[in-house]
């Protein structure tokens, strides 16, 4: 028997799903009528084997036999629990089984083996308009889906203005949901999910529809829950948002938990996971200078001098480059490293050896590898692509463009609250407030 204070317990889950049919062809006109005749059984056991696996060994995900290529296993024996009143994230890649494992425990899919036990009603947003019917008006659908939830029309009377006031679509709640764009849709759908007082709340990466006003309204909603002592269970893959919100986390991959504990160690620990270096093509990297030295490698290095790509505001890094060099040099007088936000190109930060004095002197023929200090970076969250320079005399001898990139997540750098939208700002700076009278 599970206690009480367990929201949710998940023991051993798997899910596995059948890819696909091997249909054979006939060979002849006889075989053809004979198969014809036959087809309703077959093709009841042909299809009855796509959501059936008596032909696999259901063994932590084993197949027992290398020949079941059409089989995927979604998830593959998953267990955790959930508090009451924990807000709980889950994270992992593309394809790791998140959407999966809210499936099951929203209960619209049931798993292959494992079980799962729940204390609380659950409402769940996992697809825009998800549990809303199209022709129905956006009034009918929040009293819908409140029924559903087990709640009475008193009850929903009770929150009726305040779910329309939340979403935004008050000029449009008595116009079926099938003429929302996907963003009135989300809008009306989280607020419905929230706002109808569910003991566990579970929420997709669908939030990403909304614009950043509403994730703001929607994240400030999710805490409060939370706060009143409900429990939560978020999907996304923005790390700044489930840090805000979340106390604890879970990290999937390929269908299989790799770690859980407190929220900021599981998203360190995804963000080394899925760390990956534009770096690692200096053959393809684009040259312009003189020639006469070549930067050949470029890398960032966390506080404890590990390769990353991701670090969170407020954290020291180190970026070290090695240059090679074709021929005996008395100087290079100037190195410089740029950072420019990625997808607008915009320049955001240009560090210089001369903004430390420093000048490379006497340098022979061969590979020189030079490491820059960043302390405490306090860009806001977002990709930053790094360039690479080195100089001599204002003479270019090599630059090379948007080699590196580094995601900048958020850090405890502040009491704030609200999450650093970067439509707000590119740099967090200290600040000391009082009040005069």
């Amino acid at each position: 028997m599970k206690s009480k204070s367990l929201a949710i317990s998940v023991e051993n889950i798997s899910k596995c799903y059948r890819l696909g049919l091997k249909i054979d062809k006939d060979e002849n006109l006889a075989k053809a009528a004979f198969n014809f005749i036959k087809s309703p059984l077959t093709n009841f056991r042909k299809y009855r084997s796509l959501y059936t696996f008596d032909d696999v060994e259901l063994n932590n995900g084993n197949t027992g036999d290398e020949t079941h290529e059409d089989i995927l296993w979604a998830l593959n024996d998953v267990s955790f629990e959930v508090k009451t009143g924990e807000a709980l994230g889950i994270v992992g890649t593309n394809g790791a089984g998140k959407s999966t494992l809210l499936k099951i425990l929203s209960k619209i899919v049931s798993p292959t083996k494992g079980r799962i036990e729940i204390n609380g009603k659950i409402a769940s947003l996992l697809e825009v308009g998800t549990g809303f019917h199209p022709e129905l008006t956006g009034r009918e659908n929040i009293y819908l889906n409140g029924t559903i939830l087990g709640m009475t029309k008193n009850d929903i009377d009770l929150k009726f203005e305040e779910i329309v006031e939340f979403s935004g679509v008050t000029k449009f709640i008595d116009t079926p949901v099938k003429r929302y764009s996907s963003g009135m849709t989300v809008r009306l759908a989280f607020a419905v999910a929230a706002h109808l007082e569910p003991e566990i709340l579970i929420i997709d990466e669908v939030l990403a529809v909304g614009d950043i006003s509403f994730q703001k309204k929607c994240l400030g909603k999710m805490r409060e829950v939370a706060q009143e002592g409900r429990t939560v269970l978020f999907v996304s893959h923005n790390l700044a948002a489930l840090e805000n919100l979340c106390t604890k986390g879970i990290l999937l991959h390929e269908g299989k938990l790799i770690d859980q504990g407190d929220m900021d160690v599981i998203s360190s620990a995804y963000m080394n996971r899925t760390a990956e270096n534009l770096g690692n093509t200096a053959d393809k990297w684009k040259h312009t200078g003189t020639g006469e030295a070549r930067i050949i490698d470029v890398q960032v290095f966390d506080s404890n001098n590990n390769a990353t790509a991701f670090i969170k505001m407020g954290e020291s890094i180190f970026v070290e480059f090695e240059v090679e060099f074709y021929k005996d040099m008395d100087v290079v007088d100037d190195a410089a490293l740029a950072f420019r936000k990625a997808g607008t190109g915009e320049n955001i930060l240009h560090l210089q050896s001369q903004d430390c004095g420093v000048v490379f002197e006497n340098i022979s023929k061969g590979n020189k590898r030079y490491r820059v200090e960043i302390p405490h970076v306090m860009l806001y969250p977002g990709v930053y692509l790094i360039s690479a320079y080195i100089g001599a005399r204002r003479i270019n001898i090599d630059f090379v463009q948007d080699v590196i990139s580094l995601q900048v997540m958020q850090g405890k750098v502040s009491e704030r609250r609200d999450p650093f939208w970067p439509s707000r700002g590119k740099y967090h700076h200290q600040s000391f407030w009082t009040e005069n009278s």
